[in-house]
């Protein structure tokens, strides 16, 4: 036994503590709590009992356990490193061979990029960031000469429009605006109602509103300037809608300042029923002149996708009297929906009430809707319009061309 002790005692000494000696005693290659459990059995007395003898083949196995899982957790860490750098070398090497790959990848669109099932999906995730990155960059450099000529313009008038500054020219934008405000508040008294219904929240997006809210707010503008301005109504108005979040925002701290009327209740609670007409592009009763008695009311929406029927609908279940305006007796129509924006509808009727003249009034028309003005009878618009598909259509152009020169001479 002692002379076990004793060989155990040199072998340590020879191989295993200068070798501690010379790496420093690094954790991971000689523990600390194992030297300190080896140096206190080293110290035990010599009466040991035989069942206390060193299994040198098992000091081994628990040495050589703890290095590999010492070496797992360190090679564990880097191991996802090497794969982002590899990822990141593919995608340089495809750079380099003309794919369309993205300058700039985040670590997140890297890691994405490696859990793409197939080489093809790769491909098109790198098509997409690519397509993404070079719309910003679009984006970006139109900002930037957006930006130019805007500096550039404002250089301009600095240099060459200095009426502007001048008093007379303020004194003048002042008093203008004092006499509208005055017929606006003289319209609240004795004008021609004119309502804008905002029940048409649910049936338009986010987007929708805001465009709806847009278009009001050049028909409030349209009507302060004009000679002979409506009572604008904005009925069906609740608070802390979207319609009522958008108004605050286009009028911040004028919106309190307006001379309207806002209310949340329906436009049949506040006028008489037999009164009240719901002009609308669905309705099978077509206007033919402008009632001064009447009042007008008009939709609040803009329908991207052509909704038809909604404020027809409406307007019958409150038992209403409806009416579209004649555009198919005075315009010459080519293509696109007879559905009009609010401004148009408001410089319409505006036009109307002052001169009564359909003419007149429907030049507001966007003039890429229709030929021309019906200088013929309506019985023969659809005979017309037959002939211009034919037109577009290219069967027989001479006949029709000479049909349509001698039914419809140019002015």
């Amino acid at each position: 036994m002692q002379s076990a002790n004793m060989l155990l005692r040199r072998i340590v000494r020879s191989s295993v503590l200068p070798f501690v000696a010379q790496h420093g005693m690094k954790k991971d290659l000689f523990p600390l709590n194992r030297t300190l459990s080896l140096s206190l059995w080293l110290k035990q007395d010599k009466s040991c009992e035989p069942s206390e003898k060193v299994d040198l083949d098992e000091w081994k196995k628990v040495m050589k356990s703890g290095l590999q899982e010492e070496v797992s957790e360190t090679a564990s860490e880097p191991k996802e490193l090497s794969s982002l750098a590899a990822a990141r070398e593919t995608l340089e090497m495809w750079r380099l061979a003309g794919r369309a790959v993205p300058e700039n990848i985040s670590e997140e669109q890297l890691k994405a990029f490696m859990e793409c099932p197939s080489k093809s999906a790769k491909k098109k995730y790198l098509k997409y960031l690519h397509l993404k990155e070079l719309y910003k960059k679009n984006d970006k450099r139109k900002m930037d000469e957006k930006r130019e000529r805007r500096l550039e313009a404002q250089d301009q008038a600095s240099k060459t429009d200095e009426t502007k500054k001048s008093p007379l020219v303020c004194l003048w934008s002042s008093t203008m605006n004092k006499a509208y405000n005055w017929r606006a508040a003289q319209s609240m008294i004795f004008g021609q109602p004119l309502v804008f219904d905002m029940s048409y929240e649910k049936e338009m997006s986010v987007r929708e509103v805001t465009n709806a809210v847009r278009q009001i707010v050049m028909s409030e503008s349209c009507n302060r300037r004009s000679v002979d301005p409506f009572h604008i109504h904005f009925c069906n108005l609740k608070d802390d809608s979207l319609y009522h979040r958008e108004f605050i925002k286009n009028y911040r701290e004028a919106w309190d300042k307006l001379l309207i009327t806002v209310t949340d209740q329906c436009y049949t609670e506040i006028f008489p029923k037999d009164k009240l007409v719901y002009l609308t592009a669905d309705s099978p009763k077509v206007m033919k002149t402008f009632d001064h008695d009447k009042i007008y009311i008009i939709g609040s929406m803009v329908d991207k996708s052509i909704k038809t029927g909604v404020s027809l609908a409406r307007a019958k279940r409150l038992g209403l009297e409806t009416a579209a305006l004649p555009l198919e007796k005075y315009l010459l129509w080519s293509t696109g929906a007879k559905n009009l924006t609010l401004d148009q509808m408001m410089h319409i009727l505006l036009t109307l009430k002052d001169t009564d003249d359909w003419k007149k009034a429907l030049e507001f028309v966007p003039k890429r809707k229709y030929c021309g003005f019906v200088n013929k009878p309506v019985k023969e618009l659809k005979k017309t319009l037959d002939l211009i598909n034919t037109l577009k259509l290219g069967k027989g152009r001479g006949k029709v061309e000479k049909q349509f020169d001698k039914n419809y001479s140019k002015k």
